[in-house]
């Protein structure tokens, strides 16, 4: 069992921090607002559950906050400062890089397509401590998009910045990025297979 102290206490008053203000995706502007620490805890959750360490948790809490708030390099360094180089290095591999989002739709769509396969590709090789922390990442995404289909149904698609097919698609090629981990991972990504199949079952057409 992970020895839940100071650092981690830390790390979620800082993750609450560097997060403020902001809301997890939506699929309409009826539905409640979710402050995005909600995502941050149940990862952490998962982690802990799947008998991850305290390093693994704080990284869970912090997996975002570079992507989403870089400050030009500050949020790696302070990470790093505050947190260790192992946990900064869990983050950094949970990172993808930022791309132009500037000039004709079509290009930037081809750098997102680009962006996310890259990304793929980089878990295949990963650690297994970036696999856990990545697996209950997805994991976590994936429950909710699966509860957010059965409550709205194709409403859900419209929070993405790909198409439903390329969504489903890009789900579907993380299960086998993230197999090859330790044991603890690997039933992390056993139960985010089983709930990608549901999110396929009910994207079908008929569902």
């Amino acid at each position: 069992m992970a020895r839940i102290g100071h650092r981690f206490r830390d790390a979620l008053a800082y993750a609450a921090t560097v997060h403020e203000g902001q809301p997890r995706k939506r699929s309409g502007d009826d539905l409640p607002w979710i402050p995005y620490v909600a995502h941050l805890l149940g990862v952490a959750s998962l982690v802990l559950e799947a008998d991850g360490s305290e390093d693994e948790a704080i990284a869970a809490l912090l997996h975002d906050a570079v992507e989403d708030h870089p400050r030009e390099g500050r949020t790696a360094r302070e990470i790093g400062e505050r947190f260790g180089a192992p946990v900064l290095a869990i983050v950094m591999h949970c990172t993808k890089p930022e791309i132009d989002e500037t000039g004709p739709e079509t290009e930037v769509k081809a750098r997102r397509v680009r962006q996310a396969s890259g990304y793929v590709a980089h878990l295949r090789d990963a650690p297994a401590t970036v696999k856990l922390v990545a697996a209950a990442d997805k994991l976590h995404n994936a429950r909710t998009i699966v509860g957010d289909l059965r409550a709205q149904g194709e409403r859900v698609w419209q929070r993405f910045n790909k198409s439903k097919d390329e969504a489903l698609g890009y789900y579907a090629d993380l299960v086998p990025a993230l197999r090859g981990g330790d044991a603890r991972s690997q039933r992390v990504v056993e139960e985010f297979e089983r709930t990608v199949r549901l999110m396929q079952e009910l994207a079908s057409p008929g569902s």
